[in-house]
């Protein structure tokens, strides 16, 4: 595989080669982003274990290092971080705009250093992604906030407990809301909260540093405040979205392929969708933490609808997209949450796919359809994995570019690809 011009990172893929082999669902992004910013809240050393080697925690801990932690283990799966040193608050543009989970160190930093500065977030184009819920809830909390054009500067000199009504069930609104409350004296209830997985995972983080919290995985979190947290050691569970996207990729191939270290409880809705659409899925082993994949005739369901816990995940639309294209029949696939989300799909459309855009949360599939590989353009995170999924159950070859947006998610993509028997390579 060449091509004579690549200006930007991407990858080469050449396609129609079935997947077979061992795979090991990657730690969760979503749940290790808030735990760095957590460790704010401590003077003492947090080692969190079982990182997973993605760009958006390059980003968080480079952050937490310019403002004065020390961050052992940048790059690797073990990170050690005491942040006694840190006295800056403003968190600098360049670093904020790169990505969207920067927003988590807001809430820490005020009960750090009783002010914050930052810009507005970046992360994933899919929408409008605004920080209001999060700024409302650290108001209820105590906090002034002045808010400009481009940047937010947020003080408070005391935090104190109230009982709070997110107006949108935003993890990341949750996860600085949760820590914000750990900060303040008495007691803060959260009601409408997020109950993802990685944002149990995330309190179970913060219980193993000290705090007093009750109702994880309902969307009713109770949280004692004004208790000194320390450090703490803890392992990042793993990523049901990491597993989804690779059922996918050996069903769109073909292949047959064991994921290992899954956690069966996090599966159900994604199982019960991909089962619908032919999947053939099946947990293994005694405690049922290998999903093993195999061909199967993957057929259009009527309606995949995204929703908050524990209804599919908005994560895995894109993805699904992917999958429908290789269905027989038509499939109808809603997401309300992010109105940029299915912007890519004239790509898939340019490669054969049958695919009509009724608006922007909505798309018919119609399938199977004999994908042809072409240049490719991933404009996000989640959009770039399904053209790369796309690429990998084309005919020919496919160059597909954003290497570095699917990177931010998807840990050491091209060796565990590669390890599948995938035909891919990155390409600077």
């Amino acid at each position: 595989m060449s091509y004579s011009e690549v200006t930007v990172p991407g990858f080469l893929v050449e396609g129609g080669q079935p997947l077979r082999g061992t795979v090991r669902a990657a730690a969760n992004k979503n749940g290790v982003l808030p735990m760095l910013a957590a460790t704010l809240l401590t003077d003492e050393v947090c080692e969190i274990r079982n990182v997973p080697l993605i760009n958006a925690v390059l980003v968080l801990g480079q952050i937490l290092q310019d403002l004065g932690a020390c961050v052992e283990g940048l790059g690797t799966s073990t990170l050690r971080i005491c942040c006694r040193g840190v006295r800056e608050h403003r968190v600098r543009p360049d670093l904020v705009v790169q990505e969207r989970a920067a927003v988590l160190v807001m809430a820490p930093l005020i009960a750090r250093t009783g002010k914050v500065r930052m810009g507005r977030p970046g992360g994933c184009a899919i929408g409008r992604r605004d920080i209001g819920t999060h700024l409302e809830a650290l108001e209820a909390l105590g906090a002034r906030v002045h808010t400009l054009r481009d940047e937010v500067s947020i003080a408070a000199t005391r935090l104190t407990g109230s009982t709070i009504f997110l107006d949108e069930a935003s993890v990341t609104a949750t996860e600085n809301t949760m820590m914000a409350a750990c900060a303040a004296d008495g007691v803060t209830v959260i009601k409408h909260a997020a109950c993802e997985p990685h944002v149990v995972d995330f309190g179970r983080f913060l219980i193993a540093m000290g705090a007093d919290i009750t109702g994880l995985g309902s969307n009713v979190l109770t949280i004692q405040g004004g208790i000194p947290l320390h450090g703490a050691t803890y392992t990042v569970a793993a990523d049901h979205i990491d597993v989804g996207t690779f059922a996918i990729a050996a069903a769109v191939t073909g292949g047959s392929i064991d994921i290992e270290g899954v956690n069966p409880d996090q599966l159900e809705m994604i199982g019960l969708i991909l089962q619908r659409m032919g999947v053939v899925m099946q947990l293994r082993g005694e405690q049922r933490c290998c999903l093993h994949i195999e061909p199967g005739d993957l057929v259009a369901t009527r309606k995949v609808d995204s929703n908050i816990w524990p209804g599919f995940p908005t994560d895995l639309v894109s993805p699904v997209i992917t999958l429908a294209t290789q269905c027989r029949g038509t499939t109808l696939i809603h997401d309300w949450m992010f109105e940029s989300r299915m912007f890519f799909v004239d790509q898939l459309v340019g490669m054969g796919a049958n695919i009509v855009l009724c608006d922007p949360h909505r798309c018919v599939v119609t399938g199977p359809a004999r994908l042809e590989g072409t240049r490719l353009d991933g404009p996000d995170l989640r959009a770039g994995m399904a053209l790369l999924l796309a690429a990998l159950a084309a005919d020919g070859t496919s160059d597909v570019r954003g290497a570095e947006r699917i990177e931010r998610g998807y840990e050491n993509i091209v060796p565990r690809l590669s390890a599948l028997g995938a035909n891919i390579q990155r390409v600077a």
